[in-house]
């Protein structure tokens, strides 16, 4: 098995790090990998920003609260972006750009294109040795993270990746088995998933018992039924329809 694959395979999320900065260099590097991602129909509907302003990351991070998000050595916003393809537009080819980019279409290539940008950024972050963790929980209060960058029309945040040196090792989390996500031809029975997703709660039950921190008794589907019935955030469809995206 080739690096590549290795570093694929052993991927876990970090929450610790050091307090020491990336390198200049190595900044570049995932930068510049997140940059060769793929894309639909070469928009590149995306944009992501560095953010090293410690009263940023400390108001990230009590909307998210999750500390790591000031306490890493860089933090990336990744955003949905059409306004960079309105900026050498005319007046008139603004105005049928603008309507056109509200479709639900377009708010999905949108979103994929940053998703892609930032697999290849964390993927090359942990190839040189770094760690990774990703951030959804920003959308607690998008309209503050809003405010803070500056965000134009046609610009919403959609997660954040904090990056830096690790300074613990997690265990590997199971993941859903090959069967369970990967179908050839058609879809499966609720019968057949009903079988792997027992498989998987007996092992994911084993690893919560034997981790080195945080034991406990705990099985997958228990853990998603119960994410699933929490009441998500309200405020979250009106601020992305007011920043003119996913409107029809």
């Amino acid at each position: 098995m080739n690096e590549t694959l290795t570093t694929i395979l052993e991927h876990r999320s970090i929450r610790k790090f050091k307090d020491m900065p990336i390198e200049a260099d190595q900044l570049d590097l995932i930068i510049d990998a997140a940059r060769s991602a793929s894309t639909s129909s070469y928009l590149m509907a995306y944009s992501m920003i560095g953010v090293t302003d410690p009263k940023k990351k400390e108001q990230l991070a009590a909307i998210s609260n999750q500390p790591y998000i000031k306490d890493n050595g860089h933090f990336v916003l990744f955003l949905a972006d059409y306004h960079r393809h309105m900026v050498t537009a005319s007046r008139e080819e603004k105005q049928v750009i603008a309507t056109n980019v509200q479709s639900t279409e377009y708010f999905m290539i949108a979103t994929v294109d940053a998703t892609i940008a930032a697999q290849n950024m964390a993927l090359a972050a942990e190839s040189l040795g770094l760690g990774i963790c990703y951030i959804g929980s920003i959308k607690r209060d998008m309209d503050l993270v809003n405010q803070l960058f500056d965000l134009p029309e046609h610009v919403i945040p959609l997660f954040g990746l904090a990056i830096g040196h690790p300074d613990e090792r997690q265990e590997i989390k199971p993941k859903l088995p090959k069967r369970a996500v990967y179908f050839e031809n058609s879809y499966p029975s609720d019968e057949e998933q009903f079988t792997y997703l027992q498989q998987f709660d007996s092992e994911t039950e084993a690893y919560y018992q034997s981790r080195s921190t945080n034991t406990r008794s705990d099985r997958w589907t228990q853990q998603v039924i119960q994410n699933l019935h929490n009441k998500r955030n309200d405020r979250l469809t009106p601020f992305v329809k007011e920043k003119k995206f996913n409107n029809r």
